[in-house]
């Protein structure tokens, strides 16, 4: 496929979503930046969640990962559902209850300015980390398959993704980005069903012949319960899945700014709900096409791309997609889902970090009217060229596959999110502040060393990502220790 049509793809593709901007953005005040006035139809947030919660990472990764994992993604996809379950039950009546705009105010409500601060940290690390996680993801996609043609640095690429983010965020912000998910949602999922049937159109299966088949068997075991050494053992992926769905969302910024657009508490918590139900036949969809890749790359003697003597299963997908003779049919699609399951969760990205930033560090509200908007608008460009910095990195430090990437580092950063707000609504307790840091950080470190250490301290048990569990616990703890004798009300 001509890069020069991809190309020309991506560049029509971003005119649409400046067109949306256009509309959504004339009153680009702070509240309407921050909370778009609070009147986003739950639906239309539900919507365009799915797309910012699978992301680019979920579109290539989740599928790339099926040769080596199987299904067993699933099982930590159930346990995301029972997380939302807890979200709506527990954290969004909360969050309603003190009409936060950062949802790091209710630990400055609750202990005081070093837990306000702590929590809002460790956000703004996870959300830095994993946005560009994902965003390293689609400019690598970009620049091997389309930009090497041409010669463009990747640094280049890197450059030009984070500006088109940054042109159609400025001014809006969330009310925006509620509106551009909506639309990139959409073209995600249908990107990924008619790669599905693209494929199947080639490979000598009919869809019923191809589910029994001994080529889909290899693939499709999605529960493992033999052993509970093992990573991918059922009842560590279901903990770790919804725990890291209550701290990726529940606690996260990025997700729960989107929430907190909605009308009132009940709207919210209908857009929670539907969302986990509906992730459940969407990333199975994903892992379906996985295994449809590599038997189509198994059939036809696919070589999975090497990348600096890398073997990269994440390219498998659009290596088959570009560069397999399927016509453009297939390339426009890869390229519009992929772009568009990416750029859905940059976007909130990036807005929930400078909401973030301006309102748990900088304390904007306090700030004259006149300067509100401006440094607004500055905190914004900062994370932008901030993100740059840590996706070019990216391109020498990372090894392993994204998803897994990923899901690693959230275990470690989210964990002492997890164990101070646990401690915040499940205990009446005060805490002795000067300690809250050294707490966190001591949890995260212990934590580590546990994963690596694991198997000889343990009889040889590995640990999932029930690691995060862990680490908030040890942070509870950690709490515990440093209450004071007072109790608040």
């Amino acid at each position: 496929m001509s890069p020069f049509l991809l190309l020309s793809i991506i560049l029509i593709y971003f005119a649409v979503l400046v067109a949306i901007t256009y509309f959504t953005s004339k009153d680009d005040s702070n509240e309407v930046f921050f909370k778009a006035n609070r009147n986003s139809p739950w639906y239309v947030v539900a919507f365009g969640m799915i797309g910012a919660s699978l992301s680019g990472v979920t579109f290539i990764s989740v599928p790339g990962w099926v040769d080596s994992t199987q299904f067993s993604y699933m099982q930590i996809v159930i346990g995301y559902f029972f997380g939302y379950v807890i979200i709506a039950a527990v954290l969004l009546p909360l969050y309603y209850r003190m009409n936060l705009t950062s949802i790091y105010e209710y630990l400055l409500i609750r202990f005081g300015p070093r837990s306000h601060k702590m929590g809002a940290f460790f956000f703004l690390l996870s959300r830095i980390l994993i946005a560009s996680f994902r965003l390293f993801l689609v400019a690598s996609v970009l620049q091997y398959f389309i930009l090497d043609t041409w010669y463009i640095p990747f640094e280049l690429t890197v450059i030009f993704s984070v500006l088109f983010i940054w042109l159609y965020t400025y001014r809006a912000g969330i009310k925006t980005i509620v509106w551009t998910d909506t639309l990139q949602t959409f073209l995600m999922i249908a990107a990924v069903i008619f790669a599905v049937v693209i494929l199947l159109d080639r490979l000598p299966f009919t869809f019923m012949e191809f589910i029994n088949s001994d080529d889909f068997k290899a693939y499709r075991k999605t529960f493992f319960d033999d052993d509970i050494n093992d990573r991918k053992h059922w009842l560590k992926s279901f903990l770790g899945g919804m725990f890291i769905a209550i701290a990726m969302t529940g606690l996260d910024q990025d997700n729960m700014q989107k929430n907190l657009t909605c009308k009132n508490l009940r709207a919210s918590q209908k857009n929670v709900i539907s969302l986990g139900l509906v992730l459940i036949p969407v990333n199975l969809i994903f892992l379906f096409l996985g295994a449809l890749l590599f038997t189509y790359a198994n059939i036809n003697q696919v070589e999975i791309p090497v990348v600096e003597g890398k073997m990269k299963t994440d390219l498998l997908f659009p290596e088959i997609a570009l560069n397999q003779n399927f016509g453009n049919g297939l390339g426009i699609i890869f390229i519009l889902g992929l772009i568009a399951a990416a750029y859905s969760s940059a976007d909130s990205a990036l807005t929930s970090l400078t909401t973030s930033f301006s309102i748990d560090f900088i304390g904007i509200d306090s700030k004259p009217k006149k300067d509100k908007k401006k440094i607004r608008k500055w905190i914004h460009l900062l994370f932008s060229v901030l993100l740059v910095g840590i996706i070019i990195a990216y391109q020498y430090i990372l090894e392993d596959n994204v998803i897994s990437s990923l899901l690693k580092v959230s275990s470690y950063t989210y964990g002492p999110l997890l164990g101070l707000f646990s401690f915040g609504i499940l205990t009446k307790y005060k805490l002795n502040e000067k300690w809250v840091w050294f707490v966190a950080i001591a949890a995260l470190s212990l934590s580590y060393a546990l994963n690596i250490y694991s198997q000889s301290l343990f009889n040889g048990y590995n640990f999932g990502y029930e690691i995060l569990i862990v680490n908030g616990l040890l942070t509870f703890i950690g709490l515990y220790l440093i209450r004071s004798k007072s109790e608040s009300n």
